[in-house]
């Protein structure tokens, strides 16, 4: 078939990612012409990237969504009024592929009788999410849609697009076409085809909900969105990304890089983390067992040594690394720098030893790191380091200190064999640029108020650093304990800031709000902002507690809840919280505190009228909409 592709892009900061260019260059046997609608400027140098792969490039103001940018194409080929196509497609920039060769996909839909046709579609569902009422139509998904020659030059097909405006709100953008496209031209006697069975599956939008049963069927394209869609939502409809990527991998010959360069810049880190699964149970036992050890690159252990007498513990941890590595340490005095080269000398696999003296312990673990180390690691020889440092925490109970110590000694290396995992891991998969251990929640407080003081400190250094990334709101992905495996690359930023000492809290003010514990809570931000991903990587014995309290954790805080789905607690907790808590002589945490609320009948009923109005909304609809007017009446009389 002869065919002309009209590509619908958008991208905030103009920039065309590697995933574009392939996806063209491998459309593009298939077709004859590439009109490619930029809806936005692009940046520089993203013209001559696309140069061989499309035949015209149109910047246009981003108005009207994908919509007004197919419109556009239509009309500026004058709907094919001269004969020149057998199919018009309608792409956009919002799929990854081809996972499978195009070649499939245009062989299949050749022998189907058509008028039009998609890859997948989205079934017919009540009530309709966009409006509340009615049903959402069966319609084929807009990433992917062609339109045979008589269907296109088609009077009707001229009508539909004449009466499409510009719409300011992206719903109003889907329900004006995506939702009413296909069902608009079916009962004008046209007939659809999807290249996937959608029917089959058993949810209404298979290539988000059943994304990886998709793959099995050898769907050419996987959404970004699912990379980034509400968890809760995934979690809700069962959908199963990490095992769609499994699938990939093992069947596909679409190079993961290509989605693991361009997904960062769209994704919050702990979203991304869940959707995707990027948190790994390494065993203690080298899976890649009769393989050649990795090439790393030039290896080095990072470490401060504030507590001498903690080096044997830290060289029986570097122990377990199969490779040669350089040993660089930091201290404050000239006595402890030389018990630790006297400690580091001939031990294990260690190459070169580096032992320096910091200016004081202002910043302690974090200054001698980006300060003191700044040479080695922003334009220095190592290709990965793993950062420790002798950790006590004397500021809490022994107890939960050695537990948060155990936790992050045992998730960065944990033995020979789990040690040579992660390695694997980075040389096989170069976008990870950090590897933590995840969140501690055993007997510390930080789960759900994980920021506590330190989210204006952070938002300033991100602003200080041009990092552009969104931070998560609650609890972000990072490297709590500040131990974590790292790309120097990744965190070129950290590195090239030219921090002072000046900029860390004096001692003994090592506390929230400050720069140290805002650094903690932003590296993986910056390698992020680097394109690249942060892995939460486990040992079999941590993640089997972890997960063990986690569980018990979770269903403490569900039984006490109404029951229902996940997403219905949430949103039951968060009405809660935006009534301020009202639970009368109740203690909660406020700003990293735990206080006590003042009883207040007044709080109590606004809680239960909230819970009330919650559950209407869900499970009486109807009912809910012929009481909202009299109950915001109600609230307006409040004083």
């Amino acid at each position: 078939m002869r065919r002309i592709c009209l590509f619908s892009f958008y991208d905030e900061r103009g920039l065309v990612d590697d995933y574009v260019i392939t996806f063209l260059r491998e459309l593009g046997p298939f077709v004859e012409r590439v009109l490619f609608y930029s809806n936005g400027p692009l940046a520089p140098g993203a013209a001559q990237r696309l140069a061989g792969c499309v035949t015209q490039i149109v910047e246009r103001p981003n108005v009207g969504y994908d919509v007004i940018a197919y419109k556009e194409g239509l009309q500026a080929i004058d709907f094919d009024s001269a004969g020149d196509c057998d199919e018009v497609l309608m792409v956009n920039h919002t799929c990854y592929g081809p996972l499978f060769p195009f070649a499939e996909l245009f062989d299949a839909m050749s022998r189907r009788a058509c008028d039009f046709w998609g890859i997948s579609a989205h079934l017919a569902v009540t009530p309709n999410p966009l409006t509340g009422g009615g049903t959402l139509p069966f319609h084929l998904n807009a990433n992917f849609i062609a339109v045979r020659a008589p269907m296109l030059r088609s009077p009707e097909f001229h009508a539909y697009w004449d009466r499409l405006g510009p719409k300011s709100d992206f719903n109003e953008a889907v329900a004006s076409h995506e939702a009413v496209f296909t069902e608009h031209f079916v009962k004008l006697g046209r007939r659809v085809e999807t290249y996937l069975d959608c029917e089959k599956y058993g949810t209404p939008y298979p290539a988000i909900f059943d994304v990886d049963a998709t793959i099995e069927d050898r769907s050419p394209l996987l959404k970004r969105r699912v990379f980034f869609n509400d968890p809760a939502v995934l979690e809700h409809n069962g959908a199963n990304l990490p095992r769609a990527l499994r699938l990939i991998a093992r069947s596909s010959d679409y190079d993961p890089a290509l989605i693991w360069r361009n997904i960062p810049r769209a994704a919050q880190s702990r979203v991304l983390n869940t959707n995707a699964g990027l948190t790994s149970v390494l065993p203690d036992v080298r899976i890649k067992r009769d393989a050649p050890l990795p090439d790393c690159g030039r290896l080095a252990v990072c470490v401060h040594v504030y507590y001498v007498e903690m080096m044997d513990e830290i060289l029986a941890l570097t122990d377990t690394i199969p490779l040669p590595f350089d040993f660089i340490a930091t201290t404050d005095s000239a006595e402890k720098q030389a018990a630790i080269e006297a400690s580091a000398r001939g031990r294990g696999r260690i190459a070169r030893t580096i032992v320096r003296l910091v200016e004081e312990n202002r910043g302690r673990d974090m200054s001698s790191l980006f300060i003191t180390c700044r040479d080695l690691f922003l334009d220095g020889p190592y290709d990965l380091v793993c950062r420790l440092h002798t950790k006590k925490s004397p500021q809490v109970q022994a107890g939960r200190a050695n537990h948060f110590k155990r936790h992050l000694f045992d998730n960065l290396l944990g033995s020979p064999g789990y040690t040579a995992n992660v390695l694997d891991m980075f040389a096989d998969n170069p976008w990870i640029g950090v590897a933590v251990p995840p969140l501690e929640h055993i007997s510390i407080l930080v789960m759900g108020h994980a920021w506590f003081t330190n989210r204006a400190k952070t938002d300033e250094v991100k602003a200080m650093l041009g990092l552009d990334v969104a931070f998560d709101p609650d609890t972000p992905i990072a490297a709590y304990g500040t131990m974590f495996w790292f790309r120097p690359i990744a965190l070129r930023k950290l590195f090239a800031h030219p921090w002072k000492w000046t900029d860390f809290n004096a001692e003994p003010r090592h506390v929230d709000g400050g720069l140290s514990h805002a650094l903690e809570r932003i590296i993986c931000y910056v390698a992020q902002d680097a394109r690249y991903t942060t892995q939460q990587i486990l040992s079999p014995g941590q993640a089997g507690r972890n997960y063990a309290m986690l569980e018990y954790k979770v269903q403490r805080l569900a039984a006490g809840l109404p029951g229902g789905s996940f997403s219905a607690q949430t949103a039951i907790l968060e009405d809660w919280r935006r009534a301020g808590y009202p639970v009368a002589g109740y203690p909660v945490v406020q700003d990293g505190e735990l206080v006590l609320l003042p009883p207040s009948l007044r709080n109590t009923l606004t809680f239960l009228r909230q819970a009330v109005v919650f559950a209407l909304e869900r499970k009486a609809p109807a009912m809910a909409r012929l009481l909202r007017p009299m109950y915001r009446a109600m609230r307006g009389r409040r004083p």
